[in-house]
């Protein structure tokens, strides 16, 4: 039985379902309580549980051959809450944990980077066999911001227009963590999830405005030049500047080993997503 963080959000649930592809008993942890019809569908076990509270997590891990930590984007709480948790793995008897990271967490200017690199840091004595997944930016997170790209022919950007990411499809994270959580020779490995190509803004908005049909340009938006104080915003501040100044590129290639075939492209991608309705 595996056990799964954070299930009720897109790349939990995307980890639950190719895991219950592969015929593997899950039981899925969401943070607030309701009826997840989606998660029950596939047949897992639904289970509530906080992150934050460890002492529930004797139960929640009880039986389990292996443990995907998912932690909420840009949580404060991440670099001790992990640790925590990997220790109430070791006194549970966990076969294995895969910690759900980021690529580059060793780019410490960004806060949710360095709070993953420290929950990195906290495998090595964790005391049970581990392997690390570092995805790269999700394809879906453009997703949001189709229907006014088709509206205006404008891609907002606010990583600038220089540098490139190399976008990943959640599916295809959510694959490589089946096989990380379920095949054997893998103990003590980082492995990057990158899509196949570094795409700059430009070349997005060029392979929206071909699944359009309308011309469609990138804007460099610029943030505003004040420091936010909330710490989700502080984060997502900071990435942006550095990926303005800096990318966020990865080899495919660990991602394609893993997966046995080439990563999706962004193309593919959008060749999926509904056209959005003009009104």
């Amino acid at each position: 039985m595996i056990v799964v963080t954070a299930a009720g959000g897109q790349t939990g649930a995307a980890v639950v379902r190719k895991l219950r592809e592969r015929g593997e008993q899950v039981r899925a942890v969401v943070a607030r309580r309701g009826p997840r019809p989606d998660l029950a569908a596939l047949g897992a076990e639904v289970v509530l549980g906080e992150l934050t509270q460890p002492l529930p997590w004797a139960k929640l891990l009880d039986g389990a051959d292996a443990f995907h930590l998912i932690w909420p984007h840009a949580d404060p709480d991440e670099a001790e809450g992990a640790g925590a948790l990997f220790a109430e793995a070791r006194r549970a008897g966990v076969g294995r944990i895969v910690y759900h990271s980021v690529l580059h967490p060793q780019a410490r200017v960004m806060p949710h980077h360095a709070a993953k690199d420290r929950a990195e840091e906290s495998l090595e004595s964790a005391g049970v066999p581990w392997r690390v997944l570092r995805p790269c930016t999700y394809a879906q997170t453009l997703d949001a911001s189709l229907d006014e790209v088709a509206r205006t022919g404008v891609l907002r950007s606010y990583w600038g227009v220089r540098t490139a990411q190399s976008l990943v499809d959640v599916e295809d994270v959510a694959a490589a963590a089946a096989v990380l959580l379920t095949e054997d020779g893998l103990d003590g490995g980082t492995f990057e999830a990158a899509g196949p190509e570094p795409l700059t803004a430009p070349r997005i908005a060029e392979l929206m405005g071909e699944r359009l049909g309308r011309e469609v340009v990138a804007d460099d938006v610029i943030p505003a030049g004040e420091q936010p104080t909330a710490y989700a915003a502080r984060c997502r501040r900071a990435m942006f500047d550095h990926h303005r100044e800096h990318g966020f590129v990865g080899s495919p290639r660990v991602l394609a080993a893993l997966l046995g075939r080439s990563p999706r492209s962004y193309a593919e991608h959008l060749a999926e997503l509904p056209l959005p309705v003009s009104g």
